[in-house]
């Protein structure tokens, strides 16, 4: 049987008679997560910002994930769902589900402060027969190995007699509106056999796709880490070829296109790899294979490729500015986006910011303008200037490099912002080809 307590004896799950669903972190998981599961059940929505908070109480949701009119009808007193950042209002509750941001740090290394913190929090409400789910992407152990002694400790209770556990990895696809959270089948597991067939049954009542029970946490866990791990190699290998195949001069995308024509080709194309999940999950299950003494060499590989395609990109632009005896140095370049994927507000992670770093170090004149991205956000959490008003854009650059694949950026007409000699470069491939100077 899955899990254990202190004893090694394990307690019957017992399914309460009022459910009340308490989520921790209101973000691109949590909100959608909260929204859901008011259409059910009484909901308390927690976040520490007070201004996130303040500004879901007025409909207004900044990852663009749920629309004010469907979060107007949940929310109290019209639905089931109250946002708040205030701890107290958690003891009531007695299923909690964690959906908060699991990062690196600096140095690439899984940083688990948060759900830690998120841990000691829920274990401050738990109560008797509590449940606590954790939704964020982690390597195999984290929640049995990490969070719940944490939990237990604060609580003063025993793990599978007194509280119970779930893992249930967020799938979450920030900007895509097709598979949203009740569309995408969901994984889940329990500390027992009865928490996880209550597990199951809680998200079925919300996922129409469905649901897969796993054998065990530590099950679920590795299956969420090597998703987003799979496609990152995958990615890593067209960036590759996108290299060996503009040294040779030859259209990577036509090459892809012909070579998709095979019924299972998989079809990647090459790019900038960020956000909180592709970008990071390699690190978690590397940090892990690393502890149990193995160094993976594909997965690390992978990641250091695709690390660096934002400098590729960066010297490409400049290789063809020299070309065109256009001068670096105070060059006005433009780049056209910000966040770490098309259509959506999301800026963690970005890396786009590696092609900026070495616009910067040029001393190049740079211009980045992004209708998406919040520019207090990029400006706090990068300490760099970015625009999002059309009317801020100039007719005279010197060099211009589509980023991101905005629907905005595909109707323009980029010669109404270039100087005459001036180098366009498109990163994501959407442009037509003779419109560019060069393209991944």
């Amino acid at each position: 049987m899955p899990g254990s307590s202190e004893n090694d004896t394990s307690f019957i799950y017992q399914k309460p008679v009022q459910i009340k669903i308490a989520i921790i972190g209101l973000g691109y998981v949590g909100l959608p997560l909260a929204v859901a599961f008011a259409e059910k059940f009484e909901v308390i929505g927690f976040d520490i910002s007070s201004k996130r908070i303040d500004g879901l109480l007025t409909g207004f949701d900044r990852t663009r994930e749920v629309e004010p009119a469907h979060l107007q009808e949940v929310l109290l007193p019209h639905g089931k769902l109250l946002c708040t950042s205030e701890a107290e209002k958690l003891k009531d509750c007695n299923v909690f589900i964690v959906a908060v941001p699991t990062p690196t740090d600096k140095h690439n290394r899984p940083d688990l402060r948060l759900i830690k913190e998120a841990s000691v929090l829920v274990g401050e409400a738990l109560k008797p027969g509590g449940l606590v789910i954790y939704e964020s992407t982690v390597y195999p152990g984290v929640t049995e190995d990490e969070c719940v002694p944490i939990l237990a400790k604060t609580s003063g209770l025993i793990f599978n007699k007194d509280f119970f556990a779930g893992y249930s990895p967020e799938r979450i696809n920030p900007g895509d509106k097709e598979h949203t959270l009740t569309n995408i089948k969901k994984i889940t597991s329990g500390s027992t056999i009865e928490t996880a067939v209550f597990v199951d049954e809680l998200y079925r009542s919300i996922v129409v796709a469905g649901t897969h029970l796993a054998p065990s946490i530590k099950v679920a866990e590795a299956a969420k880490v090597i998703e987003n791990s799979q496609r990152d190699i995958n990615i890593a290998f067209v960036n590759e070829l996108a290299k060996i195949f503009n040294l040779m001069g030859i259209d990577t995308g036509q090459v892809l296109e012909a070579a998709s024509t095979k019924w299972n080709f998989l079809k990647f194309k090459p790019g900038l790899v960020g956000g909180h999940c592709t970008g990071i999950d390699p690190y978690y299950l590397a940090q892990k294979a690393q502890e149990v003494g193995y160094h993976p060499e594909i997965i690390l590989a992978g990641r250091r490729l695709n690390d660096g395609m934002g400098a590729y990109i960066a010297s490409e632009v400049i290789k063809l500015m020299v070309k065109k005896d256009i001068a670096v140095k105070r060059a006005k370049i433009l780049i056209l986006g910000f966040t770490f994927k098309e259509n959506c507000p999301d800026v963690r992670n970005t890396r786009v910011i590696d092609i900026i770093r070495v616009f910067q170090e040029f001393e190049t004149d740079l211009a980045v303008y992004d209708p998406w991205a919040d520019p207090e956000e990029v400006q706090q959490e990068y300490g760099f200037a970015t625009f999002n008003q059309p009317e801020q854009l100039k007719n005279n650059y010197d060099a211009i490099v589509l980023a991101v694949a905005h629907q905005e950026f595909k109707d323009w007409d980029l010669k109404n912002l270039k100087s005459n000699n001036a180098v366009i470069y498109d990163v994501k491939g959407v442009l037509p080809a003779g419109l560019t100077d060069g393209r991944l």
